[in-house]
């Protein structure tokens, strides 16, 4: 049967957002309307080039079940087919959090060890998208919702965030990247202190060693976190996919073939929107002599 969907648009007017039955099959003729809401708990939009995916369960500190993993894997792969989304901003709904990871009462759903590890699926389609994710975080940001979290490439915090990893304590292992992704960002010292002890930071503390990018008043992180996006939907695409794709490689590749890989994305960059960046380079320098 097909549902009707609705979200409001930029005047405030509900009306129809799309017409789908399931997300893998419809959620690209969603995407053509350009406004629209995912079945079950992930809202979705794209304007002015900025795709905002807003994990939407509040009630549940916006805690992710097995099926809205399945709807963010499904979403991520039509985002980054559209050229119309050109930058994502990721957030929660409410106020009380960004996201507590996965759904504890969900987790009694996995029919297997194999389906269990797939649980943070969530972490990896964000990380995989090669657009770039600028995630606004406030209020309680724990286990796979800070795993969700590293997988953004910019993180913007408010005063009330509160960053943890307490999966130690309640006997589990991180499995959304945060035994790979948290040393490489924050050091293996100040990483090992988050994953064994489990005990949340500020965002203030959070600044200081280096895992979220700045720091806002209570409730600004997506305010800032837009005008982010709005910078980066306005730059050369190519270059701001080839330079995240290059920068990511970091994280497998030695240094040695890591500047090789970079040589080759740059060369692909060299077209003649590149040759008008640095005629535009040249004027504005030309300007300032």
């Amino acid at each position: 049967m097909l549902r009707k969907h609705f979200t409001r648009g930029a005047g405030g007017q509900r009306g129809p957002a799309s017409l789908t039955h399931n997300v893998a099959a419809d959620t690209f003729v969603a995407l053509l309307q350009r406004n629209t809401v995912v079945p079950g708990h992930v809202t979705f939009s794209i304007a002015d080039g900025i795709a905002t995916v807003v994990i939407d369960r509040p009630e549940k500190l916006n805690a992710v079940t097995p099926g809205m993993t399945m709807e963010l894997v499904d979403l991520c792969r039509e985002i980054d087919r559209d050229d119309a989304a050109r930058v994502v901003l990721l957030t929660g709904a409410g106020s009380r959090g960004f996201c507590a990871g996965s759904d504890l009462e969900g987790l009694a759903r996995y029919d297997s060890a194999w389906d269990y590890r797939n649980r943070v699926d969530y972490a990896a389609a964000i990380r995989g998208l090669r657009k770039p994710v600028v995630a606004a975080l406030f209020g309680w940001v724990l286990g796979g919702g800070a795993e969700l979290a590293l997988s953004a490439d910019l993180r913007i915090a408010d005063e009330t965030a509160r960053i943890g990893f307490p999966e130690v304590k309640n006997g589990w292992v991180p499995g959304g990247g945060g035994t790979q992704l948290l040393p490489r960002l924050v050091g293996y010292g100040q990483a090992m202190r988050l994953l064994l002890l489990g005990e949340p930071i500020s965002a203030a503390e959070a600044l200081t060693m280096g895992l979220v990018e700045e720091v806002t008043a209570p409730g600004g992180a997506p305010v800032r976190a837009r005008e982010v996006c709005e910078r980066l939907a306005g730059m050369n695409q190519m270059a701001l996919q080839a330079t995240k794709a290059a920068a990511r490689a970091t994280l497998s590749l030695p240094i040695d073939q890591g500047i090789a890989y970079e040589n080759e994305l740059s060369s692909l960059c060299f077209t003649g929107q590149h040759l008008d960046g640095i005629d535009a380079f040249r004027r504005r320098h030309d300007r300032r002599d």
